[in-house]
């Protein structure tokens, strides 16, 4: 796979702000105006997408209009990057309706998470572009950005550096369930969306990948039923190292019979000789890293440290 990489960010510069999966609605919708609000007060320029508050049952709007305002801010040439409002659903409906060849021949900065699973694993494997697991606008930016989070992001943005990312830099307990070290590219995101696209055109391929996982809302055995298809796909057998972000939300309840998330991990990761590392700092809480999807890493779980081994973004 050939990489390419999105120019920096800069004061001054052009965001795009888009829905394609889940609408802003209700507390979501004031969080979208702070966080607009938010990006204005760092110096960036802003162009709303037109359907970026519509409301199509839980769809920002119909398939036509989430894919005519994602592709219009990928074909505008003054728009640098392009942020997502929120996730949620519908980023997998229009994957087949994305310019991926103006992306190809002028990349930019996309960044969002959860669902935008979707669309980041979908432009990874149609250009080889790096994109950017992180806040959304009507999520952590408009609610009292943690400062911590929103620095690492800048900076992973806006400087063509390489950066470190340890497990204890927002004081998370992180779990070694194998020690050891392996490089490769860094992939992966939200696990239950990147498990809907096992078997589209639209996942790239692991192999010698750092897969990182993630996921909120969902019960153990739906967790470990993704990780079975995982396995028997034999994705988790190309891997080179595993990462396991928060899983928010997802324990048992009501004195419900369950295995611990801890119990699944082991039982597919045990006979895997890669390192193995467990509550990184990444996925759907507060406090956490933005992570370059498709850079070259070194993962030493040991640790509990991701270093890049490039920067991620590069000058034209």
């Amino acid at each position: 796979m050939d990489i390419i990489f999105p120019p920096p960010l800069n004061s001054g510069d052009l965001i795009g702000v888009v829905s394609p999966a889940g609408p802003p609605y209700g507390e979501k919708s004031i969080f979208l105006d702070r966080g607009l609000n938010h990006l204005l007060s760092k110096g960036y320029r802003l162009l709303e997408g037109e359907h970026l508050r519509d409301e199509y049952g839980y769809l920002a709007g119909t398939d036509d209009a989430r894919t005519n305002d994602l592709n219009r801010m990928i074909q505008n040439p003054d728009v640098k990057a392009i942020f997502c409002s929120r996730g949620g659903y519908g980023t997998t409906r229009i994957l087949d309706k994305i310019d991926y060849s103006t992306l190809s021949s002028h990349p930019k900065i996309i960044m969002g998470y959860s669902d935008i699973t979707a669309l980041q694993m979908a432009v990874l494997s149609k250009t080889g572009l790096v994109s950017f697991s992180g806040p959304m606008v009507a999520v952590e930016m408009g609610n009292e950005p943690d400062q911590a989070t929103e620095k690492f992001c800048l900076d992973i943005l806006t400087k063509v550096r390489t950066l470190k990312m340890n497990a204890g830099h927002f004081n998370d307990e992180k779990i070694v369930y194998r020690a050891g070290s392996a490089k490769g590219r860094l992939m992966g995101g939200c696990l239950s969306m990147l498990c809907s696209l096992i078997g589209t055109p639209y996942l790239p391929d692991f192999s010698e990948s750092i897969l990182i996982l993630e996921d909120i809302g969902e019960s153990v055995y739906k967790i470990d039923r993704c990780f079975s298809q995982l396995a028997h796909v034999g994705i988790l057998q190309k891997i080179n190292g595993l990462v396991l972000g928060t899983f928010i939300d997802c324990q048992p309840k009501n004195g419900t019979p369950s295995l611990a998330l801890k119990d699944v991990v082991e039982h597919y990761t045990k006979n895997l000789s890669i390192p193995v590392l467990g509550n990184f700092p990444y996925g759907h809480g507060k406090a956490k890293f933005t992570l370059p999807i498709g850079v070259q890493v070194k993962l030493d779980s040991s640790r509990g440290v991701i270093e890049m081994l490039e920067p991620a973004v590069r000058e034209e």
